[in-house]
C-alpha cells in the first residue's frame, strides 16, 4: 500500500493550471507557434490569440484591452513602473518631474522584495523614499498615508494584499489621498487577482501588476495594466511590440494559458473563493482545537480566502515545514532560513513581531483544489508534529 497523495497548501506561491489551460498552452506551441508579430497568415493566427488573452485578462482587473501591458509576471511589472520613475525619457508629460522629486516614493513597509528592492534602487540614486508601517494585523493606517504625502511625491506603491499575512490594504482610499496631493499610485496586486474581485476603476490606481501562475495560469507570464495617459519609461527596449511599452517576442503559449486563467477567474471567482475561504475556516478551527499555544497572524477580517499564517510557541518554522513536507504535506514560512543563518522577514518585523513569533510562524496556503478530506488529513497530522518538536525546542527558544 502505497503512501496517501501529497497535500499542496502552498497556493500563494504559485497555483496549480486551472481547467483548460496546460490544453491551451499546448495547442499554441504545436499550432500557432509563428512569431505574433509576424505580418503573414501564421503571424496572425498567433496575434489573435495574444488579443483575444489581453481582452479576457482587461475584463478580469476592469480595464481596457489596450491598457494591458503582456510582461514575464509580476516581477517585471513592477519594476517597469518604480525604475521608470528614475529615468529621463521623453515620453513622461513633465520631464523636469523626472529628477528625484523632493517628496519621492511611497510604499508601504510590507512589500513584496521585488517592490522593495526597486525602491532601494531608486533610494540609492537620489529619490526620498518614505516607508509606511502597518500595525500587527498588517495593515496600513490612513493616517501614515497623509503623513507620507508631505512632501508631494511623485508615485505611491501599496500593495493589495500581502503575500505572507495575507492583509488587504485599503488601496482605494489610499489612492484617493494620493491622487489629491498629486502623485501616481500603483499597486502589486499579485496575490489578489483572482482571489479576490479587483477593479482598476474602483481602486483609482494608475499601475496594476498581476501573475498568472497565481491564479491558474502559466509561470513566466503577466501583466502590466496602464490606466490611458500614464506615463511609463519601458524597462525593454527592442522590437517595439506593447505599442512600445514592452519590447520581447511574445510568448504566445503563456500568454495563451494567461488568458484561459483569467476567463476561468472571471467565472469562477466568487464560488470558489466561498468554498476556499470554508475550507481555511475548517482548518483553522481544527488546528486552534488541537494544537495549544498558537496566534493567528494576519488581519481577521481583511484577509484573502486562503491565507491562514500561523505562530506556534516553541516551535520553529522551518523545522514545522520540514516535517509536514515528510507527512506528504507542503506549506511555507514567513522567515527563510539561508545557508544555516536565519533571515528576518520584513514583513513579519514591520508588523511588530518578536524572533520567537516570526521564527514559529508557518504560511498555509488553500486553494480551490483543496478538498475537506485533505484539510482533515492535516489537522489530524499536526498536533502530533508540533508536540514533538516542542519536545526538543531549538536553542534560541532556551535561551
Amino acid at each position: 500500500m502505497g503512501s496517501p497523495p501529497r497535500i499542496y497548501l502552498d497556493c500563494a506561491a504559485t497555483t496549480p493550471p486551472a481547467p483548460g489551460v496546460v490544453e491551451a498552452v499546448r495547442d499554441a506551441l504545436a499550432d500557432s507557434w509563428a512569431n505574433a508579430s509576424s505580418a503573414h497568415a501564421d503571424g496572425s493566427r498567433a496575434r489573435r490569440i495574444v488579443e483575444e488573452s489581453r481582452v479576457r485578462v482587461a475584463a478580469l482587473i476592469g480595464g481596457r484591452p489596450d491598457e494591458i501591458v503582456f510582461t514575464s509576471g509580476a516581477t517585471e511589472s513592477n519594476n517597469t513602473v518604480l525604475k521608470g520613475f528614475g529615468k529621463p525619457n521623453a515620453q513622461f508629460r513633465r520631464p523636469l518631474e523626472l529628477r528625484p522629486p523632493s517628496g519621492g516614493v511611497v510604499v508601504s513597509a510590507v512589500e513584496h522584495p521585488c517592490v522593495a528592492e526597486s525602491v532601494a534602487w531608486l533610494e540609492r540614486r537620489g529619490w526620498k523614499v518614505s516607508r509606511m508601517g502597518v500595525d500587527e494585523t498588517g495593515l496600513v493606517d490612513p493616517g501614515d498615508v497623509r503623513k507620507a504625502l508631505r512632501p508631494k511625491p511623485a508615485l505611491v506603491s501599496v500593495m493589495l494584499a500581502n503575500h505572507e499575512v495575507g492583509t488587504i490594504q485599503p488601496v482605494a482610499l489610499i489612492a484617493k489621498l494620493a491622487k489629491a496631493a498629486g502623485a501616481l499610485v500603483h499597486t502589486d496586486a499579485t496575490q489578489a487577482v483572482g482571489r479576490i474581485p479587483v477593479d482598476v476603476e474602483a481602486l483609482g490606481v494608475d499601475y496594476l501588476s498581476l501573475s498568472g501562475h497565481k491564479f491558474g495560469g502559466p509561470k513566466g507570464v503577466g501583466a502590466l495594466w496602464v490606466r490611458r495617459g500614464a506615463p511609463l519609461v519601458p524597462l525593454n527596449h527592442g522590437g517595439g511590440q506593447e505599442g512600445g511599452r514592452r519590447s520581447g517576442t511574445y510568448n504566445v503559449p503563456g500568454i495563451a494559458g494567461l488568458g484561459v486563467a483569467a476567463a476561468y477567474a472571471a467565472r469562477e471567482m466568487a464560488a470558489a473563493g466561498e468554498r476556499v475561504r470554508g475550507l481555511r475556516d475548517r482548518l483553522d478551527r481544527g488546528i486552534r482545537s488541537g494544537v495549544q499555544g498558537l496566534r493567528v497572524n494576519g488581519h481577521p477580517e481583511l484577509r484573502l480566502p486562503g491565507h491562514l499564517h500561523v505562530s506556534f510557541d516553541l516551535v520553529e518554522g522551518e523545522a514545522l515545514m520540514m516535517r509536514l513536507d515528510l507527512a506528504g504535506i507542503a506549506v511555507s514560512t514567513g522567515p527563510a532560513c539561508s545557508a544555516g543563518a536565519y533571515e528576518s522577514s520584513p514583513v513579519l518585523a514591520a508588523m511588530g513581531f518578536g524572533e520567537a513569533r516570526a521564527r514559529g510562524s508557518v504560511r498555509i496556503t488553500v486553494g480551490a483544489h483543496n478538498t475537506a478530506a485533505e484539510i482533515d488529513r492535516v489537522v489530524g497530522v499536526l498536533p502530533a508534529i508540533v508536540a514533538d518538536l516542542r519536545r526538543a525546542p531549538p536553542a534560541w527558544l532556551r535561551s
